[in-house]
């Protein structure tokens, strides 16, 4: 049988083995797929686990995405361009760090049936899958990127790699046409961006990458205030589908049933 995981800290939360186990299942496969606690000295143990082939994939999310990259053998050009590393997977004896979040958010967006071409974006955040959406909006042609953190010193690290991209102040909304909530504010029910919308008129877009709560906050004001909203369930979906056809070789059918999985 052969073994997958995803490896964070903390990953409670993590829906991931709720996912692939049921696409695991679907396609009739043998093999299983867990979640792991770790601590940043055990990130190594699992590269040796990948080469010696007790383990044959791993999902890494935070705060790993970053501190991974140095045990690892090879990256591919999205995981080198955006500094991220969500999937592993043995190639030629290597083990190879790649980013899967990139197609699932430009997948998410496609899906939404939403042009994002020479759009105005405002991103919310600077943390873990924030380089992924900079190299998705970039690639899907979008005229502006402008970046709001509280913490400053996050952002200029990302105009490192990402020199098209404008820092706005924490409090700050300028115009936009698509704001991303790519924040943890959102995952407790009570948690609240504290920021006025109410200059923003409606028929924008609000998109958080949370997917449990299914709507934050941040999504019940876009919606109050008449814009098109949308949370990470597909972005998370189709993030996972990449990965599992790196590992097995197909694509599984995403349907009624893995989107109520989700909820």
């Amino acid at each position: 049988m052969k073994k997958y995981k995803v490896i964070g800290n903390p990953i409670e939360h993590s829906l991931s083995p709720t996912l692939h186990n049921y696409w695991i299942k679907n396609n009739g496969i043998d093999a299983i797929y867990e979640k792991q606690k770790l601590n940043e000295n055990e990130l190594e143990q699992i590269i040796d686990d990948i080469k010696e082939e007790k383990i044959n994939g791993v999902n890494v999310t935070v705060p790993f995405k970053k501190k991974i990259i140095p045990f690892l053998d090879e990256l591919s050009i999205e995981a080198e361009t955006t500094q991220s590393v969500n999937t592993l997977y043995l190639k030629d004896n290597k083990v190879v760090g790649h980013n899967t979040d990139i197609i699932g958010f430009e997948t998410s967006i496609e899906k939404s049936k939403y042009d994002v071409v020479n759009k105005k974006v405002l991103i919310l955040g600077a943390g873990g899958v924030v380089p992924s959406i900079i190299f998705a909006l970039n690639k899907m042609k979008v005229s502006k990127i402008r970046v709001s953190n509280r913490t400053k010193e996050k952002v200029q690290n990302l105009k490192k790699n990402f020199k098209n991209i404008e820092l706005i102040e924490w409090g700050e909304i300028p115009n936009f046409d698509m704001i991303i909530n790519a924040t943890s504010i959102g995952l407790k029910e009570d948690d609240n961006i504290k920021l006025n919308f109410l200059s923003i008129s409606g028929n924008r877009f609000f998109y958080d990458v949370i997917y449990n709560p299914s709507e934050t906050n941040f999504l019940k004001t876009g919606k109050k205030l008449g814009n098109k909203t949308l949370n990470g369930k597909l972005m998370f979906i189709y993030q996972g589908l990449e990965a599992f056809n790196i590992w097995h070789g197909l694509k599984p059918d995403v349907d009624e049933n893995v989107m109520k999985l989700l909820d």
